[in-house]
């Protein structure tokens, strides 16, 4: 029955003569509002049954798998994608495609550059600089990026690669040439590899264990070679043992090993066996338990294989945490299995799979350091390896191109490494590589040496092409280059050229080589010439050093090359260091600059005139961020007690101040600068040096 709760009594409800109700509904209406409008409202009556509930709502689509946030390179090797990767995030949507022309394996050094294989034409390496901050469609270019490539370098089909970041090489599973070839992550060009190690077999990929100085190789027989204390045992030329995965009765499973990954965290080992290349359906892989000392016939810890886990030919793998991401070629597409140390051995399906067209290889980008660049240090009392010295006398002798490393108490030589040029300004990037500038009196040109690793193991050492790589030549505009700054996490070089006639700061790629053109100069008003600079990229500006006795600032240096601009004609602002309101009196000729961007505070060194050797100074600047026109000092280093002559160049420690002064021959440290009153101070410590042109701190943290 009705329930009047439910109607609107009549004497409140109003009806149109459009509205007609039938006789048996409108005298029920009748006779419960006749009741409802007279005192008070009756009984409800009973409830009637229930209606019968409604169909359930289809269900919603599943979502993609909670993985944890990641981005990953993915190469590509179709007709029609060749020679392109796609950055992709965790869930293989993809985020960006570039054009490196490479077609083979890659993986990422410590400063973010991507290092791709590529057998499309003749053998090669391309570093791709700074790839993920690329922009989508970018392509492989000569003067931001480098080549490994020619006769000499004996690579034929390169396949998978490996980095050794904290010794800066590359392992390259050479197919063809059946071998693992080794070179320095700074080679470039037509050059001899550094070693090379004859495998058994093709070999496909490969993986190296930094901590345990192991490297694992996939061969395509089905077996890894493992070779144990590979780099400090010379590049051993035998594996010290060999891995054949089996089943439980000790029989080998595995026929065509390619994909490799090792996991130092749990000792394992995760392999992708295409097995016949021509079929779509036999591929697996295979996990291996305590991969450290595993020999001979290893029965696997698990195996997966099957219709349903869609593996014909996985080519490569990548590990994220647990979870495997696997490049399956034949079948286009990128297969993700969860959990791929744990879990049932079989036909298993995978978590995500995402069609894509013949993918080659993928691998993790790499998570660059947060630190600061070593000019830009933020942290007091920072922890360093030593303290790095150039030297550069007047006439060539023992020490001409020489780069040494002391302790910071600057009573101890460490190290020393010779860049093989008359070198001026030493400068290092994040991952511990050597930027030297260099002038060539017989050639008239000058140039940038880029050494491998100069601040953690170079000892002892030359400069050698098949680690390092010299940028130089006419299209350059280097002539008698100074000193410099290195901005890493932008793939940027800052070099201070002092040449009379074309006299600016020119800012090269860290990744290029050879005789290329600078991304952009920037030059002076009244054609002043620069000696030193200091690139904060905190704030996107740039201190120069000029030897007029002023500072040029130029800021959003970064923001305008980016937006295309290849040259920023005059600076935005000038600093004239003054006393009470007066410029420093003549002569005046600033050299080293740091600029600190935690205090605003600017410290140069001036060398006054370059023929007396005790006029030198050392000034503190205060406030300088957005400073222009005459800013005081707030105090000065100058007398005879300081020994400061020629303080050619100077680097600040985030406490300290360390002094190249040339006329002295002497390394000088200074301690508290921001705190110093200044005077006739003498040094905290220091030590005799040949003709010490340039200084730059090594903080720990670069041998972590």
């Amino acid at each position: 029955m009705m329930n009047k709760a439910n109607l609107t009594p009549l004497c409140t409800q109003q009806y149109s003569p459009k509205h007609t109700l039938s006789f048996s509904v409108l005298a029920l209406a009748v006779l419960i509002g006749i009741s409802g409008c007279s005192s008070d409202d009756g009984k409800n009556g009973v409830d009637g049954t229930p209606g019968a509930n409604g169909q359930d709502g289809t269900d919603g689509s599943n979502g993609n798998p909670g993985f944890a946030a990641a981005t990953f390179v993915l190469a590509n090797n179709g007709e029609a994608n060749a020679g392109t990767v796609d950055l992709i995030n965790q869930n293989a949507a993809k985020l960006k495609t570039f054009n490196t022309t490479a077609n083979e394996g890659v993986a990422f050094d410590g400063l973010g550059n991507l290092i791709q294989a590529s057998d499309s034409a003749n053998g090669s390496i391309k570093t791709i600089c700074q790839l993920t901050n690329r922009e989508d469609g970018a392509s492989f270019a000569n003067n931001i990026d480098r080549e490994i490539t020619g006769p000499a370098t004996t690579l034929v089909n390169p396949k998978g690669i490996a980095v050794a970041k904290k010794s800066g090489l590359i392992f390259i599973a050479d197919f063809g040439a059946m071998q693992i070839t080794t070179f320095g992550t700074g080679a470039a060009g037509d050059v001899a590899p550094l070693a090379t190690t004859i495998t058994e077999a093709a070999p496909w990929d490969v993986d190296y264990d930094q901590t345990n100085d192991r490297l694992y190789v996939a061969l395509t027989n089905g077996d890894v070679a493992v070779y144990d204390n590979f780099v400090s045992g010379e590049f051993a030329a035998m594996p010290s043992r060999t891995i054949t995965p089996s089943d439980t009765n000790g029989e080998q499973i595995s026929v065509n090993i390619h994909g490799i990954v090792y996991d130092e965290t749990t000792n394992k080992l995760i392999l992708s066996d295409v097995s016949s290349a021509s079929d779509a359906t036999d591929g697996a892989l295979f996990v291996i338990n305590n991969a450290s000392s595993a020999d001979g016939n290893t029965s696997v810890a698990r195996s997966i294989s099957g219709p349903a886990t869609m593996l014909g030919n996985p080519v490569d793998i990548a590990l994220e945490g647990s979870d495997l991401r696997v490049a399956e070629k034949s079948n286009d597409a990128i297969l993700v299995f969860s959990n791929i140390f744990t879990g049932n051995s079989g036909d298993i399906t995978p978590a995500l799979i995402t069609a894509t067209t013949k993918p080659e290889s993928i691998a993790n980008t790499v998570a660059q350091t947060t630190m600061a660049d070593i000019s830009d240090s933020e942290t007091p009392n920072m922890a360093l390896l030593g303290v790095a010295v150039s030297s550069n006398p007047s006439a060539a002798g023992d020490t001409t191109g020489q780069i040494s490393r002391f302790n910071t108490a600057l009573n101890t030589e460490l190290a020393s490494y010779n860049a093989s040029q008359t070198i001026e300004s030493v400068s290092f990037d994040k991952a511990g590589n050597s930027y030297t500038t260099f002038d060539n009196a017989s050639t008239g040109m000058g140039g940038i040496v880029i050494s491998t690793k100069v601040a953690i193991t170079r000892d002892g050492q030359t400069y050698n092409t098949n680690q390092d790589s010299i940028i130089t030549g006419a299209n350059t505009g280097l002539v008698s280059p100074k000193g410099l700054d290195i901005a890493s996490d932008s793939g940027m070089i800052f070099v201070a050229e002092n040449n009379e006639t074309t006299p600016s700061i020119a800012i090269f790629s860290t990744c290029t080589t050879g005789d290329a053109s600078p991304l952009m100069n920037l030059t002076f008003a009244n054609n002043a010439r620069p000696w030193d600079v200091d690139y904060d990229s905190k704030t996107d500006r740039a201190f120069v050093a000029l030897t007029n006795g002023t500072v040029a600032v130029f800021d959003q240096v970064k923001s305008k090359l980016l937006s295309g601009e290849t040259s920023i004609n005059t600076e935005d602002r000038l600093i004239t260091p003054a006393n009470n309101g007066e410029a420093v009196a003549a002569p005046t000729n600033i050299h080293g600059i740091d600029y600190d961007a935690l205090s605003g505070t600017l410290i140069l060194s001036d060398v006054g005139s370059a023929a007396v050797a005790d006029d030198g100074k050392i000034y503190v600047l205060n406030n300088t961020a957005t400073a222009s026109g005459l800013v005081n000092i707030s105090a000065t280093i100058s007398g005879p007690a300081t020994m400061l002559g020629n303080p050619v160049d100077i680097m600040y420690s985030g406490s300290d101040l360390y002094v190249a002064e040339k006329s002295n021959n002497v390394v000088m440290r200074f301690n508290n600068i921001l705190s110093t009153a200044g005077g006739d101070i003498s040094a905290n410590a220091s030590t005799d040096f040949t003709a010490p042109e340039s200084v730059a701190i090594l903080p720990a943290w670069l041998n972590e």
